[in-house]
């Protein structure tokens, strides 16, 4: 397996139905772009409910929560135009930042589950 980060940044976002495909724009061509051009900034997914809302939910892997301190992150301010229009219609959004506490895990394979009693 590949090197992690240590840090997510999870975004859950419902919209004004009659901003929702200028929003989907928005993300596709200037949000996600411009930050996966950011330093520290390692891998981005969105997702759509299938059930229960906010209905978007968005999710970057980063280097480590720090990477939202830096320098090349607070350049991303003051927001364009475009997320200027968008933002006022957001009606739902919930920004998390966590730190990954994933215990080590075995080699694949070679764990092996402690006999259950009377076996």
């Amino acid at each position: 397996m590949g090197e992690r980060g240590t840090g997510l940044l999870l975004v859950m976002i419902d919209i004004d139905p009659a901003y929702e495909e200028d929003f989907n724009r928005w993300y596709d061509e200037e949000h996600f772009p411009e930050r996966m051009q950011c330093p520290g900034f390692l891998s981005a997914r969105r997702f759509v409910s299938v059930e229960g809302e906010p209905k978007y939910l968005a999710f970057y892997e980063l280097e480590n929560p720090e990477v939202l301190d830096s320098p090349e992150y607070r350049a991303m301010q003051p927001p364009s135009e475009w997320t200027r229009k968008l933002t006022p219609h957001f009606t739902a959004l919930t920004r998390n930042v966590y730190r990954d506490i994933t215990p080590e895990l075995p080699p694949e394979g070679s764990f092996v589950f402690p006999p259950r009693a009377g076996s």
